[in-house]
């Protein structure tokens, strides 16, 4: 499916879990550019400036999320990167509300993402995420988001491979 997409789309994506305090990836697949950023699978990257982390934080229970974030440093990566609890917060909600997260150059700079949850066997439970990844200069943000319906259509098709 990931390969799929990448076909469809012409850039990198990607399946990740939550471990932690810590985003995984399970698997990738990258575009065919050489301008790219390779992440292999069994890469973690911060769950507070990724677009597949931010989405996972969002949908966990409020107690679980506070002891995550209690216990995060919330490191600067990049100019972007939401080093405030607050802005944090509010944009976890804002996530929340629209079904799917951004990293705006927050953990690299030049580099843009968007995340789908990934929902097991129709349930509101998030599994893993679908993300795209794509150097801002080829991708602008702005068009990364007019691919989210897509990433959705793949997440669902995920989705039900999981019961």
């Amino acid at each position: 499916m990931l390969r799929q997409l990448v076909a469809d789309i012409g850039e990198s994506c990607n399946l990740t879990a939550l471990s932690g305090a810590e985003v995984i990836y399970l698997d990738r697949v990258e575009s065919a550019f050489p301008l790219r950023m390779e992440l292999r699978p069994g890469t973690r990257v911060p769950i507070h400036c990724s677009a597949s982390g931010k989405l996972f934080l969002a949908h966990l229970s409020s107690a679980r999320r506070a002891a995550i974030l209690d216990g995060l440093p919330l490191t600067r990566h990049t100019a972007t990167t939401l080093t405030d609890r607050a802005a944090l917060e509010a944009e976890l909600e804002q996530i929340l509300r629209q079904g799917y997260a951004t990293d705006a150059e927050e953990f690299v700079d030049g580099l843009v993402c968007v995340a789908v949850p990934v929902l097991a066997g129709g349930r509101r439970q998030v599994r893993s995420a679908v993300a795209l990844q794509a150097p801002s200069a080829r991708m602008p943000l702005g068009r990364a988001l007019q691919l989210v319906p897509r990433l959705g259509e793949a997440a669902q098709a995920l989705g039900r491979t999981w019961a």
